[in-house]
């Protein structure tokens, strides 16, 4: 439990890490946990004003408000039951509370927890040791008419954790991050069975003493866990060479009202007709449990190699992900950033003190200038990681070298390429930092099909213009995109937009930048999520699009395993608001 102890209750990440202003007007990331830690960086405040147009006042930063809980609605034939039977594994402590209501949405949930105050707490929470007390937690529930709501690592982006604002019963959040055991390995078939409660940097560390890799590493692994992206159907970074979560995991345990729901057999592939593990994925904390699975496992890779690739402009690094997607060389992860979020990261780079340094750096913009021909207010890169045998990441560098000259693309160095992936941990400080000045930042995801991507990226541009002239913000939106996965027939794309939005109700105005970009995506062609699921924030979005027969085979799917709606939580389809 100590991992749980070192984070922040409401903001994101570890509390000895967060972003601050020294006096010398530079932003350095607090800790050591990260290659950026204690870096100072002289550019950053400047970047984030100059893209935001505005003068940002950092003398009267935001305070953060007191969290008012209400006092916990107990049901007292089953608060007495856990009290007997589960003596140290449960807790009414508003502080406990507060934390397990809520994911890390920026306006319905982050905000409010922060400068507000949240709608609804949990009023007990209770953390699951072993599947024998998942059972028994649930029978006091249905015998009690209690609502259990299962907790991972509270990451979630899309209001799978927001409670139901009508729901009378008790609530108890159920905890599963106790469970964080690999309980077996078998080598030969490369197979683990995996408790769900453990997060990814734990199960990785576990894995990489026996020497193996689960090879499932979205930007939350530090925090998020196994079942948590189950429920959620994630992917990772490194999908194109592990898969996603779908593909990983091999059988899944579930504890619901209705008995232990254990899929079939473990196996590579199996046709046996119409199985239930798909309808698992994506479940959302709807049906009950998720209490371990088995997984498919890798041998650690002889070779890891880094590199960076610099293209003239976006639409030439998409063609060669295009390109690149119809070979059989993709790497593990390779992830396109626009010339936005390109300057972004440079703005976090360390100040340059010698006069090497400084030098080089000189030298390096005459290369790109002079001799590459780039235009630097156009120009975006390419992060690429290749896992496997030396030789095969040998021939892997030199095919995609070869493959990117084509599309005017060439390397830009392996010392870049290995920053750029690793700063993907350590950017997620910045949403928090930046709220106390103002600034309101948010994320989105989804799938473009390669026809469809530019339309989607011009879509969340011209509405993020609306939104800001419709709240009457001051200066202009910040708008940037990076492709995060490949396919056959389409990418991942992520955006970051952030406002400047002192004067007006910051969360009135995340919520709605949310709904009206998330909407601007599927008009203009793009899926509801690639990876973060559905929650409550996307539910409409879902309604709209799922047919009546397949909404009601998931209701039936309800009916059969939680008839009285014990894991009332209310996510997808189920969302009635």
């Amino acid at each position: 439990m100590s991992q749980v102890n070192d984070r922040w209750d409401h903001a994101w990440g570890y509390r000895d890490t967060q972003l601050e202003l020294g006096p010398d007007g530079h932003v350095r990331l607090s800790g050591r946990r990260y290659e950026i830690s204690g870096v100072p960086m002289p550019g950053f405040l400047s970047f984030c004003e100059e893209s935001l147009g505005v003068k940002l006042d950092t003398t009267h930063l935001r305070e953060e408000v007191p969290l008012a809980v209400a006092a916990p609605n107990k049901n007292a034939e089953f608060c007495q039951a856990v009290e007997q039977e589960f003596a140290g594994d449960y807790s009414y402590d508003d502080r406990a509370r507060a934390a397990h209501s809520h994911g890390q949405a920026t306006g319905d949930e982050v905000f409010q927890a922060l400068y507000g105050q949240l709608p609804r707490v949990v009023d007990m929470v209770f953390y699951c040791k072993s599947e024998v007390a998942a059972k028994r937690l649930t029978e006091l529930a249905v015998a009690n008419n209690v609502c259990l709501v299962p907790y991972g690592g509270g990451t979630n982006v899309t209001g799978c954790l927001t409670l139901p604002s009508g729901e009378t019963r008790m609530i108890v959040a159920v905890d599963m991050r106790p469970m964080d055991k690999i309980e077996w390995i078998h080598r030969q078939n490369r197979q683990a069975c995996v408790q769900a409660g453990i997060t990814g940097a734990e199960l990785e560390r576990k894995l990489r003493l026996e020497g193996f890799t689960c090879g499932h590493e979205p930007d939350s692994q530090e925090f998020s866990t196994l079942g948590g992206w189950i429920s959620t159907n994630a992917s990772g970074m490194k999908r194109n060479r592990y898969g996603a979560i779908e593909d990983i995991v091999e059988q899944i345990f579930l504890v619901t009202p209705n008995g232990e729901l254990e899929t079939m057999d473990k196996f590579p592939r199996q046709s046996a007709g119409v199985q239930v593990k798909p309808c698992l994925f994506g479940s959302e904390g709807n049906f009950g449990l998720i209490t371990k699975a088995v997984i498919r496992i890798r041998e650690l890779p002889e070779a890891t190699e880094y590199q960076s690739l610099i293209f003239p402009n976006f639409v030439r690094g998409v063609e060669f992900l295009r390109a690149l997607s119809g070979t059989s060389f993709v790497p593990a992860s390779i992830r396109l950033v626009d010339n936005m979020q390109f300057r972004f990261g440079h703005a976090l780079k360390a100040m340059e003190t010698s006069q090497l340094a400084v030098a080089k750096s000189k030298l390096q913009k005459v290369f790109l200038t002079s001799v590459k021909g780039v235009d630097l207010g156009q120009m975006c890169v390419a992060t690429v990681v290749m896992e496997g045998r030396a030789a095969e990441v040998a021939a892997q560098e030199k095919l995609i070298g070869q493959l990117a000259g084509e599309y005017q693309g060439f390397f830009a160095g392996g010392g870049n390429g290995k920053r750029g992936y690793n700063l993907t941990f350590a950017i997620a400080y910045i949403r928090d930092f930046m709220t106390k000045m103002h600034v309101m930042g948010e994320t989105l995801e989804t799938t473009a099909p390669w026809d469809k991507i530019h339309d989607i990226c011009e879509a969340v541009k011209d509405e993020a213009e609306r939104i800001h002239a419709d709240f009457g913000l001051s200066g202009k939106p910040f708008v940037s995109y990076r492709v995060t996965q490949l396919y056959t027939s389409g990418i991942c794309v992520y955006f970051t937009y952030a406002a400047y939005t002192r004067g007006h109700d910051g969360a009135e105005i995340a919520v709605a930048a949310d709904q009206r970009l998330r909407h601007a995506i599927v008009r203009s062609g793009g899926a509801i999520s690639n990876h973060h699921g559905i929650g409550k924030f996307r539910s409409k979005l879902l309604h709209e699009r799922m047919s009546q027969p397949n909404v009601e085979i998931v209701e039936a799917m309800k009916q059969k395993l939680d008839a009285d709606n014990v894991f009332g939580i209310a996510n997808g389809v189920f969302d009635r608001r």
